[in-house]
């Protein structure tokens, strides 16, 4: 089992400290729009000599502009979740944008020019990568921290942020950075007056609370109410759009991989006894028990389970030759689909948990039922941050992460969870 998938990379996070004018999107969109229509001016004008430009031309310098703000809009977004470097994500937020653009032209039958679109994808993602390549800070100067006993234990999960302890009132007089406090703490009267003068001079001022999840991706788990959460539930737009989408697209994966599941089934039969289907019941939506599918990886178990066999150990000796291979690759879990057809799964969410060790962790862990009030998920914000658990702490922690993902619910953080998925599935990360 591992513990992580990366390093906290603190420079890559925004809102900590202040931003330099290149850094801030409001600048950098302007500049480079402007950059790669005078490219683009430039290169054709010098081919027609004339102006207007032809249609074709022009069509393609607008189509890149509005892919290139789409591009930057989404890149905007997908940077503020926890663990998204800058320069990782520059290029899939481009593609998305462009993709999107070309399948437009095409549909349309719009009059382009390649080499247009080519300059203006070309321009606009090379003076992306170069700005914030240029604008990364690898060494922030330390912001000061207001010590209280709360602000101790949260930074205590954070031992490589770069801070220094505040000693008194006037270390906050002098503060040129960013101050880090308990704004629900009760404190001295002169030190709240501090705090309220140094932010109408203008340094950000942090509840300590917005610092963890900002950069751990994980909601502190202390009482259930709006303050907590933003909202006990998620967006029920958003949630109904997704849910359709899904569908839909699990049905088509489903048929065009079922040669795969057809040899994988004989497959799984050959190398062990047993069925080629694995199903269990797994607590879903609202606390529902559901029957979950999956390609069979362990050797078949007859007779009655125990909670302990619901937990899959490192270096498990039940899985079998062909169920390492099936887990590595994840084509065990394509069966799930099934599930999202219908609509007892989403592709993204809390991963279901059996009925046994649900109920278990539910009697143990305050609030653990909360995480039911969306759809479980093939993948997840835990898993790719986290990867698989098995000890109760490990599940308190799992736990924080389905309420960052429950409480930033949208279309931007399930993006995010995509591209990380397809990361650890091609390094082969979290399997057991």
């Amino acid at each position: 089992m591992y513990k992580s998938l990366e390093i906290i990379d603190y420079a890559d996070q925004k809102g900590i400290g202040r931003q330099g004018v290149l850094e801030k999107y409001r600048a950098q969109v302007p500049l480079i729009l402007l950059v790669t229509m005078a490219v683009q001016s430039a290169i054709s004008l010098p081919v027609y000599g004339e102006w207007p430009l032809p249609i074709n031309v022009q069509n393609s310098i607008l189509v890149a502009l509005v892919a290139n703000v789409l591009g930057l809009l989404s890149y905007r977004r997908l940077r503020l979740y926890p663990g998204t470097r800058r320069l990782a994500f520059i290029l899939p937020s481009f593609a998305l944008s462009w993709s999107l653009a070309f399948a437009v032209i095409v549909a349309a039958r719009i009059p382009y020019s390649s080499v247009q679109l080519g300059v203006g994808f070309a321009s606009a993602l090379g003076l992306a990568l170069l700005l914030n390549a240029w604008n990364r800070r690898p060494d922030m100067a330390p912001f000061l921290v207001v010590p209280s006993k709360r602000v101790n234990t949260i930074l205590a999960e954070l031992p490589d942020l770069h801070y220094k302890y505040c000693r008194s009132v006037k270390d906050i007089d002098a503060a040129q950075s960013a101050i880090v406090a308990d704004l629900h703490a009760d404190l001295p009267a002169e030190w709240e007056n501090a705090l309220a003068q140094a932010a109408l001079r203008g340094n950000p001022i942090y509840h300590v609370k917005q610092v963890g999840e900002s950069l751990t991706g994980r909601v502190q788990i202390e009482h259930l109410s709006e303050n907590s959460l933003g909202s006990l539930a998620p967006d029920s737009s958003y949630a109904f759009s997704k849910e359709v989408v899904e569908r839909t697209l699990a049905l088509i994966v489903l048929i065009i991989s079922a040669p795969i599941l057809l040899l994988a089934a004989i497959a799984i039969r050959i190398d062990s006894p047993g069925p080629s289907l694995f199903r269990q019941t797994r607590i879903g939506y609202r606390g529902k028990p559901f029957t979950i599918c999956k390609l069979r990886t362990m050797s078949h178990a007859k007779g009655p389970r125990t909670r302990e066999d619901d937990v899959t150990l490192d270096n498990d000796p039940r899985i079998t030759r062909l169920g390492k291979f099936l887990r590595s690759s994840r084509l065990d879990e394509i069966p799930q689909l099934i599930n999202v057809v219908r609509g007892e799964m989403s592709l993204i969410g809390p991963r279901p948990e059996t009925e046994r060790l649900s109920h278990w962790y539910a009697e143990s862990i305050d609030f653990y039922a909360y995480r039911h009030i969306v759809l479980p998920g093939i993948t997840g914000w835990a898993q790719v941050k986290q990867g698989h658990v098995a000890s109760q702490e490990d599940v308190m922690r799992k736990l924080q992460y389905d309420f960052y993902y429950i409480k930033n619910f949208s279309l931007w953080l399930d993006v995010v969870i995509v591209l990380k998925t397809i990361k650890v599935m091609l390094l082969k990360l979290g399997a057991k």
